[in-house]
């Protein structure tokens, strides 16, 4: 029997899990802008690379052939949101900069605020929507404190965040039914299928998404992406999985609002980006980190009711 200790100290470490994968996760956009692919070529290489690393692991084919057909449907699908994210998550770096398109994603929390209860099935919580929208103003001086020629990157950030809040809500409902490193390459494995469909479409559905996805790309940009792909990508997108299993989607996206500080930080420090923005830009940051702070504070870790199947409890050894 669990107790009382024994969730606070699980929920803590999931919460140590999340903070490592935004941390990594921070280096993304600026790998996505220190890349000279376009958006599609580039996330479909990421995810790619990623498959290729899962298939020389055993364990991933286990938790695969272990998984029922119609889940592993579901998991594929969930597989095509995550893509798409990706997908207008680098174009709106490219379309306006590393700092501005990790800070969209912010525009998850409030999202996930609303759609988690339903698609997660658990109780709407009032003080998680007020948190989601205390994130708003933040956003609003973010998008005031770019430059006009930004503002489609900004839409299309604000499109990412609604697939993160999609995306999360079902991961979160599925997590604990599979392997974490079999779900993960279910996911982006459906991910890179649909984008290699949908790549012929692209030069006529948005021009500036579009690439290649046949040509190698340089050595530099493969160094780049391998990079992306293991550290940035194969380790958190699987460690974000088994956190999930101990804490809510809306509590992992609210601390994974912390990737712009980092983002922000490292885009100043190795992009010169601090040029490009203001000084209202930097105070929606700090309203946005005010949320992720109070939310510890305002609510309690709640008990998982759910027992946890062995492939789960197999998949928290990654992270001890």
């Amino acid at each position: 029997m669990e107790t009382t200790r024994d969730r606070m100290s699980s929920t803590t470490k999931a919460q140590f899990q999340i903070h490592l994968c935004v941390l990594l996760w921070g280096f993304t956009a600026i790998l996505g802008k220190l890349i000279s692919l376009n958006a599609l070529p580039l996330v479909w290489w990421r995810m790619l690379l990623v498959i290729g690393a899962l298939a020389c692991i055993p364990r991933a084919w286990r938790g695969i052939r272990a998984i029922r057909p119609r889940l592993a449907l579901a998991y594929a699908g969930i597989g095509v949101l995550v893509a798409l994210h990706w997908l207008t998550f680098y174009g709106s770096i490219k379309l306006a900069n590393a700092s501005v398109g990790a800070t969209c994603i912010a525009l998850a929390t409030p999202f996930i605020a609303l759609i988690e209860p339903k698609l997660a099935g658990r109780r709407f919580s009032l003080t998680e929507l007020l948190l989601g929208i205390a994130v708003l103003p933040g956003v609003a001086l973010v998008v005031g404190g770019v430059p006009g020629s930004m503002r489609l990157g900004i839409a299309i950030g604000a499109l990412s965040a609604l697939l993160v809040a999609v995306f999360s809500s079902l991961n979160k409902r599925l997590v604990e039914h599979g392997d974490a490193l079999a779900v993960t390459g279910l996911e982006l494995g459906a991910g890179t299928l649909a984008l290699t469909l949908l790549a012929p479409l692209m030069p006529y559905l948005f021009p500036a998404f579009a690439g290649n996805l046949f040509v190698l790309p340089s050595a530099h940009d493969a160094l780049l992406l391998a990079v992306l792909a293991i550290v940035c990508t194969l380790l958190p997108f699987t460690l974000w999985l088994v956190a999930l299993g101990r804490m809510s989607a809306f509590a992992a996206q609210l601390t994974t609002n912390l990737e712009p500080v980092y983002a922000i930080v490292l885009a100043a420090l190795l992009l010169g980006e601090q040029r490009e923005l203001t000084l209202t830009f930097y105070l929606g940051a700090a309203i946005i980190l005010g949320a992720v702070f109070a939310h510890p504070l305002l609510i309690r870790p709640t008990r998982i009711d759910q027992p946890e199947p062995l492939g789960t409890a197999q998949a928290k050894g990654l992270a001890e």
